[in-house]
């Protein structure tokens, strides 16, 4: 049965008619963003006491479906009730609070306050004396009623990841929630951390709260949830019960392609030459293992991985952003200092950062001036930056690249995202690196500009340099002539030209490497040490 058949035959049960309301029902929710549909008619069904999971892509409408069913943002049609009862009215944040509450990925708590401070702030009245010795009693019996072993007068900043979680979660629940939101919440937790919340969600959900578990670790929502929802380019495809639901099942609804064999790989432009980057025993302790990787001339390899994967953290390590715990990087057999963006430029790095409006650009400066900056001590004698050779060097940057400019001078604000983007690709072949390491280097652009970027990325491996692109996004993979899946920090699994959507996203998801993939290291979910996987690449294939 076809993907879209099956997610047609189990779009999941209506609310009962009879039992309890459900803790939280959303009905032909539609929200835009200008031209973007960023939900079009989604539905989701939390009932009291259930865990209930909520996967997707990238872009599949997850994140605008929490902001509405926490108030953050007005949907253009549809309708959201709570235990029966309609929605708060717009705006009204106390009575949403009482309604839901989502634990987000990265902190929300304040790092220099207390934790009895956190768990009441904004709750105190103006003109009243804080009486701190009963705030933090009554901070203690809270966070006792709800088993959470944290002293109150601990600031926030003293705790570990998973104990923050549990004051927030108990701050939710001090409001009235009984609808939990969890995004991402083992992104940054050890194997016995993530334990440990599991076990007190369970015990919640059994006292009647309702959980609703985002995650991109699939064996995750098999190990804790009862019930899955999927959504597809911002539509709700699936709604299952979790026992009986297949990992394949669950990974077709995602990508909407079942799982069967390779296509064609496709055909490289000349077989990879001599090394130009050899990274060995690289490693950043809470972000990713020991790597061993070899990049050659003329091949473009994609490290795939989820937001909190690790695979972001490996691209900002090769181009001196991070500073690793351990290991080696050398780019054609030249060593580069770790931690350092200058020697690493100096060493043949070429990087493009994912955030163009945060890393990558400078607004106020001109097309000229952005593309230039990595090679402004070339502009002129003695450090000096002479105007006519930055015009001229930007003139056929703008001319190779294609880049949509009145000229040199053009403010860089003034140009379209894809535009944007090929003056930071600019910028990172200025130098004409041996290696370029380009991060989400689609992102936030259009269809036709995803090609042409892509298009430039080929080019550079085609004229005898390498390439990494760090993507969880498959079209921007799908130029590499071998992708290797991040999971937890670790390479679980390599593939050559020719993968299968499901299979790759399989991986990237935590599930067990089938057909078509060379397994990683042995283990499970709940197995999180990571462990390196050799991947020295030898023409073009996987090892």
């Amino acid at each position: 049965m076809a993907a879209d058949e099956h997610t047609v035959a189990a779009n999941g049960p209506e609310p009962a008619a009879n039992g309890p309301a459900a803790a939280v029902h959303a009905e032909g929710i539609v929200k835009r963003y200008g031209p973007t549909v960023a939900l079009d008619g989604a539905r989701l069904t939390v009932r009291p006491g259930e865990a209930h999971a909520l996967v997707g892509r990238n872009g599949a409408g997850k994140s605008t479906l929490v902001s509405v069913l926490t108030g953050m943002a007005r949907p253009d049609a549809g309708h959201v009730t709570f235990g029966g009862a309609p929605a708060p009215g717009w705006g009204d944040t106390a009575a949403w609070q009482r309604k839901a509450a989502c634990v987000h990925q990265k902190p929300m708590t304040v790092p220099e306050l207390t934790v009895a401070e956190n768990l009441y702030l904004g709750r105190f009245q103006g003109g009243h004396t804080i009486r701190w010795r009963a705030l933090r009693e009554r901070a203690r019996e809270l966070l006792a009623g709800y088993g959470v072993e944290v002293d109150p007068a601990t600031r926030i900043k003293e705790l570990g990841v998973e104990q923050r979680q549990f004051v927030e979660i108990a701050r939710a629940l001090s409001f009235g929630a009984r609808l939990i939101i969890l995004d991402e919440p083992t992104a940054r937790l050890d194997a016995a951390g993530i334990d440990r919340l599991f076990g007190k969600l369970r015990e919640l959900r059994d006292r009647g709260v309702a959980f609703l578990f985002i995650s991109h670790h699939l064996q995750e929502v098999h190990e804790l949830c009862d019930t899955v929802t999927v959504f597809r380019d911002a539509r709700h495809v699936l709604t299952a019960p979790v026992p009986g639901l297949t990992k394949d099942a669950l990974v077709a609804a995602m990508t909407g392609e079942e799982a069967g064999p390779a296509g064609r790989p496709r055909t490289a432009a000349r077989p990879p030459g001599e090394p130009v980057l050899r990274i060995q025993q690289l490693a950043d302790t809470g972000h990713f293992a020991p790597l061993d990787l070899t990049v050659r001339a003329g091949e473009v390899v994609g490290l795939a991985g989820a937001t909190a994967s690790g695979a972001t953290e490996i691209g900002r390590t090769l181009a001196g952003l991070r500073a690793p715990d351990g290991g080696r990087i050398t780019v054609r057999g030249r060593p580069v200092r770790t931690g350092s963006v200058p020697h690493a430029l100096a060493a043949g790095i070429g990087y493009v950062p994912e955030d163009r409006h945060r890393e990558g650009l400078v607004p106020g400066r001109s097309v000229a001036e952005n593309a230039t900056l990595t090679v402004a001590g070339r502009l002129g004698p003695r450090g000096t930056v002479l105007p006519s050779r930055t015009r001229a060097f930007a003139r056929k940057m703008i001319a190779a690249l294609d880049i949509k400019a009145t000229g040199p001078g053009q403010p860089v604000s003034g140009l379209s995202g894809g535009n944007q983007q090929k003056v930071v690709i600019a910028r990172a072949l200025a130098r004409e690196p041996a290696v370029l390491v380009a991060v989400r280097p689609t992102n936030g652009v259009d269809v036709k500009s995803k090609d042409a970027l892509l298009g430039v990325v080929r080019e550079v491996a085609d004229g005898g340099s390498g390439a990494v692109i760090v993507s969880d996004e498959l079209d921007d993979l799908r130029i590499c002539d071998r992708v290797l899946a991040v999971f937890h920090g670790r390479v679980t699994a390599e593939f050559a030209a020719g993968w299968r959507d499901h299979e790759l996203v399989a991986a990237m998801e935590g599930v067990p490497a089938g057909e078509g993939a060379a397994p990683g290291p042995s283990g499970t979910a709940r197995d999180r040490e990571p462990k390196a996987l050799d991947t020295h690449g030898t023409e073009g294939t996987a090892p």
